[in-house]
């Protein structure tokens, strides 16, 4: 007779093959509930079970495989799992593995009202924040223990800071205000100066902003029916009239602006040969968007509908994530970890939520803020670390568990489903 230790052990390495299985076919979700329902329960091996969790962060089979040291599904490994149950040798792999953001490494109460923006820079190393409290803070990130210091304040924004925008070399910010600003600021980063303000008109409403990839101009527009291409300087080089802007995006191929506008739908507009063209159709107000960076996708955030992914080659919608709540504020979600592989969104249930990017059921809910959480930001170097902007007048700096058995922590404000954790 085997000993129940025995069995357990068995019954580990077992599962853990069908876990990877899954993982290897793309079934996130399967893989998700071996994980919960079947592996964790055992209670055997936790540290391995941390181990296997990480490996959701895999993007493809490949990388599962070299990350496992795994053979992939088949003979082979099957094979070998038979001589392991075999000699019932217990399975120790030590991996290092990128864990998930999911524990409040810093929380910056700088700001003095609502944090309506934030935004990492290009390069990973600054974070923007706008607020109601008419700044603009700029911090800078300490790569090597991921910590946020204040580095620059920019004031001076009567209406408040509801848009950032970075420019593709990091050396300039733009700030746009809400519904009823007039004014878009262009500021530079190291110097702290302003170098443009910007006003057409005091009836105009600038609330959104996109750079050229040349970073030479940048479009911006409102829901007033304010549609403009500009330098640096502020001069407008072309206007587009008539179209009511929710929110802008520049495609890298430095001639296509996507816009949403209040036929909830997003068009792309060439200012070169003055072409437009549908490319989304939602029933719904679009809040807000964002694309990957490869161009191919879209993430919406869609009033009273939540978050929801589009093939913009393909127009298709792809998925909704379920799970975050979504009236009629404006919330900003976010691609982001490895190879843009997840998905993070605020809430105005004053949670952030993250989803793996193939599955519709969130893998984490980050809990410690007290109101609305208007925006997340992944760092595009760092993917570990996620910033989020709340209602609550804070940001959040998110980043992997220093610890390694997650249930005894202090301070994890997450049902991180990931890390095996029941969602109690």
């Amino acid at each position: 007779m085997h000993s129940p230790s025995a069995i357990v052990r068995m019954k580990f390495l077992l599962l853990q093959q069908k876990y990877l299985e899954y993982l290897e076919d793309g079934k996130v979700l399967e893989a998700l509930q071996v994980l919960r329902a079947e592996l964790t329960p055992l209670k055997y091996n936790t540290e391995r079970i941390h181990i296997l969790s990480g490996y959701l962060m895999c993007s493809h089979a490949e990388d599962l495989r070299a990350k496992a040291e795994w053979e992939g599904k088949g003979t082979a490994s099957r094979t070998k799992l038979l001589d392991k149950l075999q000699s019932e040798s217990d399975s120790h792999g030590h991996m290092s593995v990128k864990q998930f953001p999911c524990y409040t490494q810093q929380i910056l109460t700088e700001h003095c009202n609502e944090v309506w923006f934030c935004k990492f820079s290009n390069d990973g190393t600054k974070l923007a924040t706008g607020s109601k409290d008419t700044t603009v803070i700029v911090w800078q990130v300490d790569m090597e223990i991921q910590q946020l210091k204040l580095m620059k304040t920019l004031e001076g924004h009567a209406y408040g800071v509801s848009y950032l925008a970075w420019s593709p070399d990091d050396a300039y910010l733009i700030a746009c205000g809400p519904d009823d600003c007039s004014e878009l600021w262009l500021w530079n980063v190291q110097t702290g100066e302003l170098r443009t303000k910007m006003s057409q008109s005091h009836e105009d409403s600038l609330t959104s902003v996109a750079w050229n990839p040349d970073g030479k101009r940048f479009v911006t527009g409102g829901q007033r029916g304010q549609f403009y291409q500009c330098d640096l300087d502020g001069n407008l080089l072309d206007s587009w009239e008539g179209v009511r802007v929710q929110c802008l995006w520049c495609l890298s191929d430095g001639r296509t602006v996507l816009a949403s506008d209040t036929h909830q739908r997003i068009r792309g507009y060439n200012f070169e040969d003055l072409t437009d063209r549908n490319i989304v159709q939602e029933d719904h107000p679009i809040m807000s968007f964002t694309v990957s960076k490869n161009g191919r996708l879209a993430l919406l955030n869609v009033a009273t509908q939540g978050v929801h992914l589009w093939d913009l080659q393909d127009r298709v919608l792809v998925r909704k994530y379920q799970g975050v709540t979504q009236g009629f504020y404006t919330i900003h979600s976010c691609f982001g970890g490895h190879n843009e592989d997840f998905i993070a969104s605020g809430s105005e249930d004053h949670k952030v939520y993250i989803w793996h990017r193939r599955s519709e059921l969130p893998i984490a809910e980050l809990t410690g803020h007290t109101r609305t959480v208007n925006c997340v930001s992944w760092n595009p170097v760092v993917p570990g670390l996620l910033a989020s902007a709340s209602d609550d007048g804070t940001i959040r700096i998110w980043g992997p568990a220093p610890f390694l058995d997650v249930q005894d922590a202090e301070g994890l404000n997450a049902r991180c489903f990931t890390m095996g954790i029941a969602s109690a």
